[in-house]
């Protein structure tokens, strides 16, 4: 009796855990999903390629100045922001297939008129309006997923972070041939190889079906539930719109600094291992290929410990922790020689991949749950804007304060982002329990 039970207890492990091969063949929302992981992945691969060359192509085949390129860059990320709610607006109201295959084609024909634009005025817009597009396209694959993988969303999600990793990853290593060519004919080439995955990508998402229920976005079984019979008390929280919710707009804006480990990972640590530490400049890339291997191996299990919003919740404080230590960690690395220096970087970039881990699992989970279930697609358009503010915002952040502090400017970084994300914690656990139509902890200050 007690063989047969353990037999059927190994067998539901092994169901509810297969690899990362396995889901790839078998993903939530099947063939649908199958075939967009695989247009994700080209599509990344494109970027990867274009991310790894931009700045060398603006540099030294364009002609644009220190000055110049920062302010197209600039100008890209601020237009990036309004990608997101744009897209999650018109969702609303049109198919996502369709604005999905739309965005890649928006994105083709403004990378494309890079092979023929050299002046800065006109660069502006074209490398705006890509921008806008490129964050578009990422909300509205969310969009997507969200839909058809229903409340297997988290699993879906680690999928597509695994594969748009490997993705960039092999971006960036093809990257690497034309840079050593380095000839304009050979940047042309970089720029067409990334116009061809939106184009691939295209077409691949035309081969899907358009996801049920437009506008609507599916919730975990336990967040439905508890909605349902409280529609009521969710439209009174949620208003007639995600502009008008305080409450939710309060999500987004601490959901801001919930996406640091990005600019900390790709820009703070390498500029501070350059600027105060005797660490060789040799390891930058290896802090790439460490974040990289790590998420496409460890996204799965990640997100397989954390199921409903409750837990995406204690998962965003785990997060405000791991930022701490890896600020820290930053902050001690300039105090020892060659060998130290290295080991803590290394860690830190090892704590700043584990923060990304536990972000992309927490902050997509709350930001369709802490939303109204009939108008959802406008929320994450909303909800999407705090990765683009974050990509604007966190590189002046960091090179214009953390590091002009030093140290000190570290540990007052990482003490106020686990802050916020214990403030974000008990924020969120409050509006879950207003949707579900429960008492608020307010009448019981002891529990957190």
């Amino acid at each position: 009796m007690r063989r047969g039970a353990e037999i059927r207890k190994e067998r539901r492990r092994g169901e509810r855990e297969p690899g990362l091969l396995a889901q790839l063949r078998r993903p939530p929302g099947g063939r649908d999903a199958r075939i967009m992981l695989l247009a994700q992945l080209l599509d990344r691969a494109g970027t990867g390629v274009w991310a790894a060359a931009c700045v060398l192509y603006f540099t030294f085949v364009v002609g644009l100045d220190a000055g110049q390129l920062g302010i197209l860059l600039g100008a890209s990320g601020v237009a990036g922001i309004a990608g997101s709610p744009l897209a999650g607006h018109l969702a609303d109201r049109f198919p996502v297939r369709s604005l999905l295959i739309g965005a890649h084609l928006l994105r083709l024909l403004t990378l494309c008129l890079l092979l023929v634009v050299t002046d800065f005025a006109l660069l502006l817009p074209v490398v705006a309006v890509t921008h806008l597009g490129d964050r578009a396209a990422k909300t509205l694959e969310m969009l997507f997923a969200t839909r058809v993988a229903g409340e297997r969303r988290a699993t879906y999600q680690a999928l597509s972070r695994s594969s748009a990793n490997a993705g960039y990853a092999l971006g960036a290593g093809l990257a690497a041939i034309g840079l050593a060519v380095g000839t304009r004919g050979a940047y042309h080439v970089l720029i067409l190889a990334n116009a061809l995955s939106f184009l691939v990508a295209a077409a691949l998402v035309r081969r899907t079906r358009e996801p049920r229920g437009r506008g609507l976005v599916a919730a975990s079984a336990a967040s439905a539930a508890s909605a349902a019979p409280a529609e009521g008390p969710a439209a009174a929280a949620g208003g007639p719109g995600p502009w008008r919710d305080r409450g939710y707009l309060r999500f987004v804006l601490l959901d801001i600094p919930m996406n640091l480990d990005d600019s900390i990972l790709g820009i703070g640590i390498p500029l501070w291992l350059v600027g105060h530490t005797t660490a060789p400049h040799e390891l930058i890339p290896a802090f790439l290929v460490v974040n990289t291997v790590l998420v496409v191996v460890l996204q799965l299990r990640v997100s397989a410990k954390v199921r409903g919003p409750r837990q995406a919740a204690g998962a965003v404080a785990l997060y405000g922790l791991t930022t701490l230590l890896c600020c820290v960690l930053l902050a001690a690395s300039t105090g020892g020689g060659v060998w130290t220096a290295s080991a803590a970087l290394l860690a830190a970039a090892v704590l700043a991949t584990a923060a990304e881990l536990m972000r992309s699992v927490s902050s997509w989970e709350l930001a369709v749950c802490l939303a109204p279930p009939e108008a959802r697609a406008s929320y994450l358009g909303v909800a999407g804007m705090a990765q683009s503010v974050q990509k604007s915002a966190g590189p002046l952040l960091l090179t214009g304060a953390v590091m002009a502090a030093g140290p000190a400017g570290w540990i007052a970084l990482g003490a106020a982002v686990a802050g916020l994300t214990l403030v974000q914690r008990r924020a969120s656990l409050g509006r879950l329990d207003l949707l579900a139509g429960t008492p608020a902890p307010a009448a019981a200050p002891a529990s957190a």
